[in-house]
C-alpha cells in the first residue's frame, strides 16, 4: 500500500510542470533522506578544494595589491579559512537539509564580504582589477557546490549587492571600469543561476526516474516470488505440494548422510474419502481436505514439511527423527483428525473421517534411494489400511 501511494505520488511529480523544483511533502522528505549523505559529503569536497584555491589567491593579493598584503592574509587565513572548515565540519557531521543549504551559501557570501574587503583596503592602482575575478565565487556557490536553487538565489542576490557597494564607494576605480565590474557581476549571476537550475532539475528528475524504477522493480520481485510460492504450493489447502516434495526430498536426503542423521516420512490417507465425496459433494470435500491439512500441519514441528501428495493423500518429511518422534507425530496426527469429529454419513463402516498413517525411519546411506524411502513408508500405509484403517503402522528399514 505505502508502495502503490509512493508510485502514484512519484508519478504525479513527474507529470508536473518541468519548471517546478521542489516536490510534495512526501517525496520532498524521500529525496533529502536518500540524497543527504551523498549531497554532504560532495559539498565538503568541493567545499575543501575551494578554500584551497581561495588562500591561493594570496599569491595574486601579493602581486596585485603588496600595500594590503598583511590585511589579506588575516582576513583569508585567519578569518574567511576558519570559517570554513567549521562550516564543512559541520556539514560533513551531518545537519539538516536547510540548515546544511544556509552554511554553505553562508560560505559563498562570506567570501565575497572578504574578497571585497580586501580589494577596498588597497590604493594600488591596478587593484581594482581583481573585482573581475569575483564571479568566481559566484561560480563556486551555484556550480561547484551546487547549492538548491533557492539558496543559490539568495547567496547570488546578496553576494552582488556585497560588491556593487564596494565598487561604487571605491574612488580609484574609473567610472568606465565599474560599469563593466557591475555588469559582469550580474551577467555571471544569472548564467550560473541559470545552470544551477537546470543541474537540480537534471538531478530531481533523475531520482525520481530511479525510485520509480527501484518501485516497479520491488513489484516485479513481488510477483516473481508470489510465482515461485504459488509453483510450490498446493493452492487448495495452501500447504506444500508434490513438486515441492521432489525438490526437498533430495536436499534432506542428502543433508542426512552428510550428518549421519536419521529420516522420518509418514504417508497419510483420508479412509473412505471417495464415500464421503460421493455423499457430501464435492465442495464439502475441499473443505474437509482444508482441513485435515490444517491439523496435519498443526501437529508437525517446524522443521517438518507438510504435502499434500495427491487427492486425499498428504505426506510428512521429518528431518533428524527418532523412532519414538516419528510414531508419536502419527499418532496426534491420528488422534487429531479423528477428534475433528467431522461427520462421513456415506461409509457404513465409519461415521467419523479418520485418517491411516504408514511410517517409516532410516538413515540414508548409498544402498538406498530417496525412492526406496517412499516406497517403504506407502508399503507401511497399505498395511495400516489392511488392518482396519483409523491407525499407524511404523516401519523401520535396516
Amino acid at each position: 500500500m505505502i508502495n502503490d501511494a509512493l508510485l502514484t505520488a512519484v508519478d504525479e511529480e513527474l507529470e508536473k510542470s518541468p519548471w517546478r523544483l521542489k516536490f510534495t511533502d512526501e517525496v520532498e522528505s524521500r529525496f533529502e533522506a536518500d540524497t543527504q549523505q551523498h549531497r554532504s559529503r560532495n559539498m565538503v569536497v568541493a567545499g575543501l578544494i575551494a578554500a584551497s584555491i581561495y588562500s591561493l589567491f594570496l599569491i595574486n593579493d601579493y602581486s596585485f595589491r603588496p600595500d594590503s598584503f598583511v590585511t589579506a592574509v588575516q582576513l583569508r587565513i585567519g578569518v574567511m579559512l576558519p570559517i570554513g572548515l567549521t562550516i564543512l565540519w559541520w556539514v560533513y557531521r551531518g545537519v539538516a537539509p536547510a540548515i546544511r543549504e544556509t552554511l554553505m551559501a553562508t560560505t559563498v557570501v562570506t567570501a565575497m564580504l572578504v574578497s571585497c574587503l580586501i580589494f577596498a583596503t588597497s590604493t594600488e592602482p591596478y587593484s581594482y582589477l581583481d573585482v573581475f575575478s569575483f564571479g568566481l565565487i559566484l561560480v563556486v556557490g551555484n556550480i561547484i557546490y551546487p547549492l538548491r536553487f533557492s539558496y543559490a538565489c539568495v547567496s547570488s542576490g546578496i553576494g552582488v549587492l556585497i560588491m556593487l557597494v564596494f565598487i561604487v564607494g571605491y574612488e580609484s576605480m574609473p567610472q568606465e571600469a565599474k560599469r563593466l565590474a557591475m555588469f559582469s557581476i550580474v551577467a555571471k549571476a544569472l548564467f550560473t543561476l541559470f545552470a544551477n537550475y537546470r543541474l537540480e532539475r537534471s538531478e530531481r528528475t533523475a531520482y525520481l526516474l530511479v525510485l520509480k524504477e527501484k518501485i516497479r522493480s520491488g513489484y516485479y520481485l513481488k510477483d516473481n516470488r508470489k510465482l515461485s510460492r504459488l509453483s510450490v504450493t498446493d493452492p487448495l489447502t495452501n500447504i506444500a505440494n508434490r513438486r515441492q516434495f521432489d525438490t526437498i526430498l533430495p536436499l534432506r536426503w542428502q543433508e542426512a548422510i552428510d550428518k549421519h542423521n536419521f529420516l522420518g516420512l509418514m504417508v497419510i490417507d483420508i479412509d473412505f474419502f471417495k464415500a464421503y465425496n460421493d455423499y457430501y459433494g464435492h465442495l464439502q470435500g475441499d473443505q474437509c481436505l482444508r482441513q485435515v491439512a490444517t491439523t496435519i500441519q498443526a501437529n508437525s514441528r517446524d522443521t517438518d514439511l507438510v504435502v499434500r501428495f495427491g487427492g486425499e493423500e498428504f505426506v510428512v518429511l521429518m528431518p533428524n527423527a527418532t523412532l519414538q518422534a516419528v510414531r508419536q507425530a502419527a499418532e496426534r496426527i491420528r488422534y487429531s483428525i479423528e477428534a475433528l469429529y467431522i461427520p462421513n454419513e456415506g461409509c457404513s463402516e465409519q461415521r467419523l473421517v479418520t485418517v491411516s498413517v504408514g511410517a517409516a525411519l532410516l538413515r540414508p546411506t548409498e544402498r538406498f534411494t530417496a525412492d526406496d524411502f517412499l516406497a517403504h513408508a506407502d508399503a507401511a500405509l497399505y498395511e495400516a489400511k489392511r488392518r482396519g484403517r483409523n491407525c499407524v503402522w511404523m516401519q523401520s528399514v535396516e
